[in-house]
């Protein structure tokens, strides 16, 4: 075979499977497509391809696939031409007759470049510890690279307009605008006028023209939130704008081009709706060309103490700086199930930064259902039983938790002698804890 004949296989395997390396039945390199050094760094025939790519590391499993002669995918830690470090994704399939391998490589989101030690990280100002978040921003980046509809899928409060706002940040769109509307927020008439426009004088009221959602996100992304709730009859015009790319405002004749990347949300399953007859079939095919779904946080508790650290930062005025969170705080933090989500754990936050005092986030600063109590509210009317707490008690608990389980510190705090809070302790059944250490002044 002449050269410029295997030079013109090479450009046809680059062509269907991009940056790819040919190994022989020895795993030794023997060829590799135009490109491909860019992210391995500089190749070399016949050099070992387990070598090339694991190095000395512990963790080789492309190596140890192909020493098994059985086909795998893993991702790979590299240095590229550049410096930076990047995350290799390798396929490798060996050759038909067993006479060789082939390596398709490509380049994923490296989750490490947002790192924060201690296994966090953030993107798009996404915080997070969780392995199904690191995942999902993996997914991301690929998604926004391509110019497809994404229907994200997650519960009420999980992050669904901040992912959607990621995908238009890390897409081609990224410096045009990005729209969002609530398709639960506003009834059909009004919805159908805030997502198409309206002309002048199209119904009461209509004194000037509206563009509308979509011609405002032209050359952009348009987030369309709990698109479940979209009535069926503006289900029918939403496909015919996607179908057509074009929207006729209420009102108007003419159709208006509109250059638009929809991403849409749902905190139940479309093709339920498609089987009770709330949603249509054609329309969630469109929507859903690539789903992403988004934990909820009772199922990535690793990420509600960083969380809440953002949060108790983000809070933090000249009144008050909150520096620590008791381990009894945290413990019922992460213990809750948060149906409500990072929402209700952010007003969580905000409950206990204005109701507690000082520089410690205390227990006894958390929303009563957070600490298995009834509100104020619902307790009014009810007598309380033997077992509750007195305002002295609770006072005491709090100096407690404040001074670490230290009893003369917690009485200095409450301005009573350390014997006087002794007989207290002993009084409510609090005498478990650290001995007093009369050394101390």
């Amino acid at each position: 075979m002449t050269e410029s004949a295997s030079e013109l296989l090479l450009r046809a395997l680059g062509t269907v499977a991009g940056h790819a390396i040919v190994l022989d039945d020895e795993l030794r390199v023997v060829a590799w497509t135009e490109g491909t050094e860019a992210l391995t760094g500089p190749l070399e025939l016949g050099v070992p391809a387990p070598r090339l790519l694991c190095g000395e590391g512990m963790e080789r499993p492309i190596a140890e696939a192909l020493a098994e002669g059985r086909a795998t995918a893993a991702s790979l830690a590299r240095l590229g031409l550049d410096g930076e470090s990047r995350s290799l994704r390798v396929r490798a399939t060996p050759l038909e007759g067993g006479d060789g391998w082939l390596l398709v490589l490509s380049e994923e989101i490296d989750v490490s470049a947002g790192a924060l030690g201690d296994g966090a990280c953030e993107r798009w100002g996404m915080l997070t510890r969780s392995q199904t978040m690191k995942a999902l921003f993996r997914d991301l980046a690929k998604v926004a690279r391509r110019d497809v509809t994404v229907l994200v899928r997650g519960e009420s409060g999980a992050g669904k307009e901040l992912v959607a706002h990621a995908i238009h940040l890390a897409s081609k769109r990224s410096k045009g605008p990005f729209r969002a509307i609530n398709c639960a927020a506003l009834p059909p008439t009004l919805l159908e006028s805030e997502l198409f426009g309206h002309v002048r004088g199209a119904f009461t009221g209509a004194v000037r023209d509206n563009p509308g959602h979509f011609r405002a996100a032209d050359g952009g992304t348009l987030f369309l939130d709990e698109i479940g709730e979209l009535p069926l009859e503006l289900q029918a015009k939403l496909l015919r704008v996607l179908q057509e790319r074009s929207v006729i405002p209420v009102g108007g004749r003419d159709p208006v081009p509109v250059d638009v990347r929809i991403v849409s949300a749902t905190n139940r399953s479309l093709r339920e709706e498609v089987a009770e007859g709330r949603f249509r079939a054609d329309l969630m095919y469109r929507l859903r060309v690539v789903p992403l779904f988004l934990p909820p946080l009772r199922a990535r508790r690793e990420d509600v103490a960083i969380l809440v650290e953002r949060f108790l930062a983000r809070l933090a005025d000249d009144e008050r700086r909150i520096e620590h969170v008791s381990a009894g705080a945290l413990r019922l933090l992460e213990s809750y199930d948060w149906p409500g989500n990072v929402r209700e754990l952010q007003n969580v936050v905000e409950h206990a930064f204005v109701m507690g005092d000082g520089p410690v986030l205390l227990e006894s600063d958390l929303p009563p259902e957070l600490r298995g109590e009834e509100s104020g509210a619902a307790r009014a009317n009810v007598p309380p039983p033997m077992s509750a707490k007195t305002p002295e008690e609770q006072r005491i608990r709090r100096a407690l938790e404040r001074a670490g389980g230290h009893r003369g510190r917690a009485a200095a705090m409450l301005g009573m002698s350390r014997s006087t809070l002794w007989r207290k302790m002993r009084a409510y059944g609090l005498e478990e804890g650290e001995e007093v250490d009369d050394a101390e002044g």
